[in-house]
């Protein structure tokens, strides 16, 4: 009877996360940017539903959504800077649990940093709406 290797499963450690969370994020990014692809390709076709497309955007929600988009694409790109340092520095697997949680840091200092800014823009349009 075949047992399982022992040893080889994440079993929700942080190396199981930072994969999750990658795959999630990258997923999330490229259907932004096909989105953003083919409403940009609106313009050479019709210009007017360009703009309509474009005034749909510019809604509350979709300025939360889009918080969520700048936190993804921060914490996509600063571990994918962390799986570069685990696949070519010699000791990069042995601090690979440490760099995940100097990722999450970092994306969570850089989007504290983002995010106010980009509330009151989310505020200033439910303002005017007013």
């Amino acid at each position: 009877m075949p047992t399982k290797p022992t040893g080889t499963l994440y079993r929700g450690k942080t190396g199981m996360w930072s994969w999750v969370l990658h795959r999630i994020t990258g997923v999330s990014i490229f259907f932004f940017l096909l989105v953003h692809t083919l409403d940009t390709a609106l313009v050479r076709l019709d210009p007017v539903a360009y703009n309509e497309v474009i005034a749909t955007y510019k809604t509350p929600i979709i300025g939360i959504a889009e918080l969520g988009l700048v936190a993804a694409i921060l914490f996509h790109a600063l571990n994918g800077v962390r799986i570069i340092l685990i696949d070519f520095w010699r000791k990069g697997a042995k601090y690979q649990n440490l760099m995940f949680w100097i990722v999450i840091a970092v994306a969570f200092v850089l989007f504290v940093g983002f995010a106010p800014r980009h509330i009151v823009h989310i505020l200033e349009y439910i303002q005017a709406g007013k």
